[in-house]
């Protein structure tokens, strides 16, 4: 019986929080960023909880029990129907604490897991048996295989190896009541009657579900149709006897409706050693699909579907992959893979593969067998839930009709129709997806912010609805229902089979208090949209958004929740979640946050939005998610749809802050120029007192932590050097000019990098220039919100560098990565086209040598070298040009995979970031660079890298490019 209050959530967090060791989070912030998962649905949830261990799931799902609070399990959040969110609900995140692989059994090929384990980490434990989980979707670097389960995932290669329902072998299970059993495949008959027999609420299951299948086998037989990809509804033909009554199954894509996963043992299939990659091009999808009959009796282990106008998103969203050169000719591809013992085997496979293709007169093919250019090509095929939500004209597009199916042999006409469909109802998407399976992706423009737009969204959801079901087909084949489809189920289904979903249901959950309204008695389609609550009124904004008509909140709504930023393993993006796992401090959570705060903001006083957060940019919760963003740009490039979270916090701060005191240390480092200028007139007195007892106090008053060693002042700044320098060595005449941009940190901490340039460029006989009077990026103002100062500090830049008498076209140098990539990117944001031609012509040192000395004779240096690669210079500049220069020099270099350093400019430094500064650092670049060889050199051409290094890799040093190559032409 439920316990009465007046105040519900507060008792109870009170009371989870008092028993359980994991986290209860019942605050605003965590439950606007658990109210949204991959779908377009915004749901509220009452809490938050991440369970430490089993016995916390037991506690917590008991309590909820006790108030009468729905539960719903979620894993990585990447469900696109909705299934991870409940209003109301007390969400239980199974991800944060519960993803260990128990237990691999290598002859027995399974693994057993918890629910909240990431598929890349159990294909990481079994990868050295030989052995692979066989279901893979693009989200496998962050998806929990409690997900999978939930969902009944799929991926590119359930043709050879099925779908999760296929590869499942026991799960073990927690009722809503408490009770908790253990269930497996396929029973025989005395099996069935022990399990009848068995006392208490287990027994009292069994039976209810044998009688219940016993009652109903005319219907479950007829009533369900055979599709490879039927995802839509509770598989209850598992229930069949001629199934073995496999609860295992029948429990697999039920959405956590029924039970709460506590565990899973899963049957792995044998890795295939050697693979190539057919990929035949076709005139159209419709053409593609069409060959599909005749390729699969050859067994590929995929064929998967991909059209121009997903690649043409692709290019629209940023630069050309170079692995598109390797697509035949054609409008629609399919990638065919193939496997064997060995490269011979696969690649014979393969051949029998591409001649099949051949038949088709019109069909293009190319036969890929280096596994790199296999690699870079699937990246591609992966990236297609992110890319397409940003179609190539700019438009956005939602899912909604996110993942049909039909027979694959009548999928050529389904998706003819399927287009004639759109384009009755004017609108664009992109097909793509399991084309061998006859499973398609689509990702559509709805108008959902417009007045009508929610009508269409309806009108067309069933219109497609009765197309797929005219075909045979699902209307999920991959994802699964929740709310997205849950309503359309009686399109597909006799009101027969519908009454027995819901009897199937109360059989596990009588009380219905697991994710309630997911899949039985669904809430309807378009209730809830995260976009009709979008703000009505536009915000003043201090920087233009360009790609997104000039909104933030467009711009925050690029988070579409496919979490590529969760994946805790590589890449740049996220820092600051693979530091603390708290799903508030990925992009995808500061995206909700700021989503939410928005909302609340933009709607009139006296109508808001129920848990909008009301006080916008003063909102304390934000500034706290933001608080942990290092601004390290990964995003930008990383995220599929380039959410851009180090310009959101820019916004922020700058708006936060207006009019308002700001934090000690957006006046110490934020000032950081001007009071090295000032330190430099007497830089031994400024030494003397940062190494006594006096720099304790100064590190407080600027609000830099304690643990954090003061930069050292070199007795003369490089642009003093220079002068003497050029005094007593004239430019020689004739030469080409080159201006080299003075940055503060080079300038004024470390002169010897940009002395290093001016060595190498003279050696190649460039002018080597300085601008005539004092130049700044402005970084520090700009990272930390103060946009009039910055924009003031790069106006008065302009001038000095519109008084140079040097040609209009002279290349900029900038050394730093950082404020290159300022100079690069943000300086055209903050003046609009005042800045686009300093933007324009400023190289980093790398792609100047590249560009403009690609035949110069650089030294040789044989030498081993591993390199740390600046944040900025992923996101914004790039390294191709860094690779080639290394090339020339003979250098055998590594390039890490350690994504952010830490430091990221003024972050590391600044008090209460000192222990995730240190732990984004002790990830991958701090062990790597103490585990290098002593004659191995260190590369970081950031600042921000050398000074994280120095200060915590005991005594490694690390060199610019140029302090390298001068070092080498001495």
């Amino acid at each position: 019986m439920s316990r009465p209050s007046a105040v519900p959530g507060a008792e109870l967090a009170r009371e989870l929080a008092a028993v359980l060791r994991g986290e209860v989070r019942f605050g605003t912030a965590e439950r606007t960023v658990y109210s949204h998962d991959a779908s377009n649905y915004r749901q509220l949830p009452l809490g938050v909880v991440k369970p430490a261990d089993l016995d916390d799931v037991r506690t917590a799902l008991a309590l909820c029990r006790q108030y009468g609070v729905p539960v719903v399990p979620r894993g990585a959040g990447t469900s696109i129907g909705g299934q991870a969110i409940g209003p109301g609900a007390v969400v239980l995140d199974f991800r944060r604490h519960l993803g260990a692989v128990l237990d691999v059994d290598p002859q027995a090929r399974t693994a057993r897991v918890q629910p909240g384990t990431v598929l890349d980490d159990l294909q990481r434990a079994v990868r050295p048996h030989g052995l692979r989980f066989g279901p893979d979707p693009s989200t496998h670097s962050r998806c929990t295989l409690g997900g999978m389960i939930g969902n009944d995932s799929c991926g590119s290669h359930s043709l050879a190896w099925g779908r999760t329902a296929d590869n499942v072998e026991q799960l073990e299970l927690l009722l809503a009541d408490g009770t908790e059993l253990t269930v497996g495949g396929r029973l025989t008959p005395e099996e069935r009657a022990a399990l009848r027999a068995l006392p208490g609420r287990a027994g009292e299951l069994h039976r209810g579900l044998q009688e219940f299948t016993d009652r109903n086998l005319a219907i479950i037989r007829q009533g369900l149709p055979e599709l490879p990809r039927r995802t839509s509804g509770y598989p209850l033909d598992a229930l069949l006897p001629e199934r073995g009554h496999d609860l295992a199954r029948a429990l697999t894509g039920t959405e956590g409706t029924c039970a709460l996963l506590l565990g899973a043992t899963v049957r792995l299939v044998e890795e295939p050693p050697a693979r190539a990659l057919v990929v035949a091009g076709y005139p159209d999808e419709g053409a593609a699909a069409d060959a599909i009959p005749a390729l699969l009796p050859l067994r590929p282990l995929t064929a998967e579907g991909m059209a121009a106008d997903l690649i043409a998103a692709l290019l629209a969203a940023g630069p050309r992959p170079p692995a598109l050169d390797r697509l035949p000719a054609g409008e629609c591809w399919l990638f065919l893979e193939t496997g064997g013992a060995t490269p011979v085997e696969a690649y014979q496979a393969a051949r029998r593969l591409a001649d099949e293709v051949r038949r088709e007169r019109s069909a293009a093919v190319a036969l890929v067998t280096d596994p790199a250019e296999q690699r870079q090509l699937w990246a591609v095929r992966e990236a297609g839930a992110g890319i397409v939500t940003r179609l190539p004209g700019g438009g956005e597009a939602w899912p909604g009709w996110e993942d049909s199916a039909v027979p694959p042999e009548r999928l050529g006409d389904y998706l003819r129709d399927l287009r004639g469909l759109l384009r009755r109802h004017s609108l664009r998407g992109v097909p793509y997806g399991h084309f061998g399976d006859g499973c398609v992706h689509l990702r559509i423009d709805f108008p959902l912010d417009e007045p009508q737009g929610v009508l269409v969204f309806r009108e067309f959801l069933e219109q497609a609805a009765d197309l797929v079901v005219s075909y045979g087909g699902s209307l999920s084949g991959e994802h699964g229902d929740g709310q997205a489809r849950a309503e359309l189920l009686p399109r597909m289904y006799p009101p027969e089979v519908i009454a027995l979903f819901g009897e199937f249901k109360r059989i596990w959950d009588p009380e219905n208090l697991l994710n309630p309204g997911a899949l039985v008695d669904p809430r309807p389609l378009d209730a809830d949209l995260r976009f009709v609550t979008a703000p009505r009124r536009p915000l003043p904004l201090a920087l233009p958004y360009e790609q997104d008509g000039g909104s933030l909140a467009k711009a925050v709504h690029r988070c579409v929740g496919v979490a590529k930023c969760v994946d805790p393993n590589t890449g740049v993006m996220c820092p600051s979640y693979m530091a603390t796992g708290e799903e508030r401090h990925s992009t995808r959570g500061r995206a909700r946050l700021l989503a939410e705060m928005l909302r609340g903001a933009g709607e009139p006083s006296g109508h808001r939005t129920e848990g909008a957060i009301p006080d916008g940019w003063r909102s304390a919760e934000v500034r706290e998610a933001l608080g942990l963003c290092l601004s390290c740009k990964g995003c930008a490039s990383d995220c599929p749809v380039h959410v851009d979270m180090a310009t959101y916090k820019t916004e922020f701060l700058y708006q936060h802050y207006r009019h308002r005191l700001r934090p000690l240390a957006h006046y110490s480092m934020g000032w950081l120029p001007l009071w090295l200028r000032a330190a430099a007139l007497a830089p031994g007195a400024a030494n003397t007192i940062a190494r006594s007892p006096a720099a304790g106090l100064l590190k407080r008053l600027g609000g830099i932590d304690r643990r954090r060693v003061l930069p050292v002042l070199p007795p003369e700044t490089f642009t003093r050097w220079y002068r003497r320098h050029r005094a007593a060595h004239p430019a020689p005449a004739g030469a080409r000019p080159v201006l080299l941009w003075p940055d503060t940190f080079s300038d004024h901490l470390q002169p010897n990098v940009l002395r290093s340039a001016v060595e190498v460029l003279e050696h190649l006989g460039f002018d080597v220039r300085l601008p005539a009077g004092p130049v700044c990026c402005g970084l520090t103002w700009y990272s930390t919100g103060q946009l009039g100062t910055a924009r003031r500090v790069l106006r008065r830049s302009l001038r000095v560098l519109a008084g140079d008498a040097l040609p209009a076209d002279t290349p900029v140098v900038g050394m730093d990565p950082s404020c290159t990539a300022t100079l690069r990117e943000d300086l055209p944001r903050l003046l609009g086209p005042d800045g686009r031609p300093l933007a324009e012509r400023t190289r980093t040192f790398a792609e100047f040598l590249d560009e403009y000395a690609p035949h110069a004779p650089l030294p040789r240096i044989p030498l081993d070298a591993v390199t740390q690669t600046h944040c900025h210079q992923h996101a914004v500049l790039g390294s191709a040009a860094d690779r080639r220069v290394e090339q020339r020099l003979g250098l055998r270099n590594r390039v890490l995979d350690s994504g952010c350093c830490g430091l990221a400019g003024n972050f590391g430094f600044e008090q209460g970031h000192f222990e995730v500064s240190e732990a984004i650092a002790e990830r991958v670049l701090l062990p790597e660079v103490r585990a290098a060889a002593p004659d191995t050199v260190v590369l970081a051409d950031g600042f921000s890298c050398r000074t994280q290094i120095a200060q915590l890799a005991e005594g490694r040093q690390a060199l610019h490019l140029s302090e390298l190559i001068a070092r080498a032409l001495r």
